[in-house]
This record gives structure tokens, sequence and C-alpha cells, in this order.
């Protein structure tokens, strides 16, 4: 099988700081944040102890016809908004529908479906809980709503990794065009999981931070007060299709999709290795399949949730392969200002982390208010510009259960 360039082509996202991927990028260097106090009578009704998450923006229901939008699940709705942009984005695919998959990712699914039909049940029988229920709880039905919109019909896959979802769907997106599977994917992944009963539970295992009379400055990487994450809801896309492909349709190339590394830590069901060795193999598996060395990165988008725990792992798994040079390679970390998308994050992450190599310029970190010695990385609340020459920038997402996926990008 001849090896080829996998290149992006098109981009799309609906996110807490913007409506479009463009928005989110330009609000993210502006140094905005996208979390704010929630203003939902359940806040008050069930005393839910965080009262602040990052809720997308700009609502579905605002982009997408009524019907559309009633027969989802918001989760669905916000991968239809995504993959929409980034098909526009793309141009002219001219690809027959037998060739065009879908490999998109969510970590939670349709909760907010589930959980109203539970309610309906209770409070009203079951001869009143809707006959579309199912087709939108269902963990596939953002993959599927994105296959149909588009009459994709190569495949529609999903992942379902946690944190670490949507960065594997890239990985496998990859892997289909790499094999033949297909000649265009749109990848991503969505998350709509801001709900009564994830927030009480997230705090339950004290996952999350607690900065009600602060939300903006809750999530903050790489700080000695980090307490924790901070939730947040979209979606993002991407169009992956070869560079010959690419070329021959006159499209415009963002970036090289380089490789794509996916390993298990079998450690803990929620906590990272503390060693970070799944996380450094998975970074050493993308640089591999980018046929890249450690040497060659020049931007990293970390996952940095703004745990106590999870930011020094995955600062350990970085230095184990990078040595050294990792304190002095420009490093994001971007949910400072999105919070924590759950499956959606990676997508999100990979856009962020294409047009940073793009346009040579890291975004900010906002809320660095008192570095972690322990954690000596280069990392700003400014833009930083990104050096000249070749860049290759990897994206990184890990999730309970220790999934592990590491993205890498390269310029053209």
């Amino acid at each position: 099988m001849s090896h080829q360039k996998i290149v992006v082509t098109g981009i799309g996202a609906t996110s807490p700081l913007g409506g479009t991927a463009r928005e989110s990028w330009d609000a993210l260097l502006a140094g905005e944040s996208g979390i704010r106090s929630l203003e939902h009578d359940w806040v008050s009704q069930y005393e839910i102890p965080v009262t602040f998450a990052g809720e997308a923006k700009v609502a579905a229901t605002e982009v997408l016809a009524r019907p559309t939008a009633k027969r989802l699940d918001p989760s669905s709705q916000f991968a239809l908004v995504a993959a929409m942009e980034a098909v526009a984005d793309a141009g002219d695919l001219n690809v027959e529908p037998e060739r065009l998959g879908v490999d998109w990712a969510t970590g939670i699914g349709g909760v907010w479906s589930l959980l109203n039909a539970w309610d309906t049940l209770r409070e009203r029988g079951a001869r009143r809980v809707m006959p579309l229920t199912v087709p939108m709880l269902m963990p596939n039905a953002p993959s599927a709503a994105v296959s149909m919109h588009f009459e994709a019909r190569a495949f529609a896959r999903t992942v379902a990794s946690a944190c670490a979802s949507s960065t594997e769907s890239l990985s496998n997106a990859y892997e289909h065009l790499q094999s033949g599977l297909a000649d265009v994917v749109i990848a991503g992944g969505s998350e709509a999981a801001i709900h009564p009963i994830t927030l009480a539970a997230f705090n339950s295992m004290q996952a999350l931070s607690r900065r009600n009379d602060d939300p903006a400055t809750a999530s903050r990487p790489y700080t000695t007060s980090r307490d924790g994450f901070v939730m947040a809801e979209g979606a993002a896309a991407l169009v992956l299709e070869t560079e010959e492909r690419a070329l021959a349709r006159g499209a415009r190339i963002y970036a090289e999709l380089a490789g794509g590394g996916v390993t298990a830590d079998s450690y803990h069901i929620t906590a990272n290795d503390p060693e970070g060795r799944g996380a450094s193999r998975a970074v050493e598996l993308a640089l591999a399949q980018a046929g890249a060395t450690p040497d060659d990165v020049t931007h990293i988008n970390a996952h940095a949730t703004s745990t106590p725990v999870g930011d020094i792992a995955e600062y350990t798994a970085l230095r184990t392969v990078l040595g050294d040079r990792v304190n002095d390679i420009p490093v994001s970390a971007t949910k400072a200002s999105t919070g924590h998308l759950l499956g959606g994050t990676g997508a999100l992450e990979a856009i962020f982390t294409v047009l940073a190599i793009a346009e040579r310029t890291a975004p900010p970190t906002i809320n660095l208010v008192d570095r972690d010695p322990e954690i000596p990385l280069t990392v700003s609340g400014e833009r930083q510009a990104l050096s000249d020459g070749p860049q290759l920038a990897i994206s990184n997402s890990f999730g309970f259960g220790g999934h592990n996926a590491v993205a890498a990008f390269r310029s053209v």
C-alpha cells in the first residue's frame, strides 16, 4: 500500500468562544474566555455545587432549521453545525457518496435525550415517551446525522473513548484514507453534556473547578492553584483527503495530518498513569507515523485540563519523549479559554493546532496567575510566534479509562 499525504481542506466548529471555527480562533487569539455562570433554573433547583460551564456561544437551534433540530439531541445538533461549516469551507468536494466517510466521536452521547425521556416516563407515563428517543440518545447519532445530511455512504463510524475520542477519530480517518476505504472523510467530535447529573457526578469525584465566584479564571492549567476542569460543550469537524486529490480539485490546504497515535494506560478507570507511559507512547506513535523525530516538533497543543494530577502527568510524558527540549517548545493550553468539551475537545484543539501552524502563531494560554514550577514549559498569556521553516505540531488528548490519542500536523 502506497503512503499518501493526508491534508486538511475544511474546518468547522461551534464552541464556547464562537459559532464558527474562525470566530472561535479569533476569540482564542484575543485571550477571551468562553466560561460563564449558568442561568438555568435547575442549578438552584438541584443545588448543583458548580454553577458555571462553557456553554456554546451560539445555540445550534439558531443555525439549524427547526424541524431538523427537533429530531436531534443537542450533541447531534452541534455535530451537524460543525460539519456543515467544514464541508462548505472545503469547497466542491466532487465525491461519490460511496467514497465519502464519517469518522465521528462523542464521550457521552445523547445524555439530554436519555434523561428527558426518563423524566417523561416518571412524570407522564410510558405512552408519552417520544418515539425518537432511542435514535436521539444513541452515541452514534451524531455520526449518523452527519452521514445522512451529506449522503456519506462509505462508512459512518463512532469512537467513544472519553476525552480522547475525537483525536482518536482523526487517527482513524488517517488510516481509513491511507487504506483507500474512502476518498474524503469528515472527522470530528461533539458533546452536549452540561446537565445537572453530569455536573453533579463530576463534582462528586472532585474533578471540576469550584470557582463559582469567577468562572472566567476557573480553568487555569499549569498554575499551583488549579483545582479541576471546567465542563464545556460544542463540536468541531475537519474535512480530510489525500493531497493529490485536494490539489487536483484546486482546494485550499490548511495543513497535513501527518499521523496519529492511540494507546491505553491500563492503569486506572479515571486517574492518569503518573509516569505518563501510555501518553508518551501515543506521542511516539504519532511522530513515527508522521516520519518525524522529537527534534522536529515546533508546537504543542496540550491536553492540559487544569487538574492537579493531569497537567503534571502530561508534562512527564512529554519530557519522556522530547527530553529537555520540551521546555523550549511553544505550548498552548487552550482549555483555559474553552473549557473541556469532553469528546469534542480533541477535534476543536486539532483545528486550533492546524491554524497555529498555518498562521505561525501559538495561541495564548489565559489565567497563568501562579505558574507551577514543576511544569516549566514555554507557555504564555500572549500569543507566541512560531519559528520560521517547517512546522510539526502535536495535539494531545487523554481520557477516563486510560485512553490516549495524539495527532501530528505538518505545515504545507
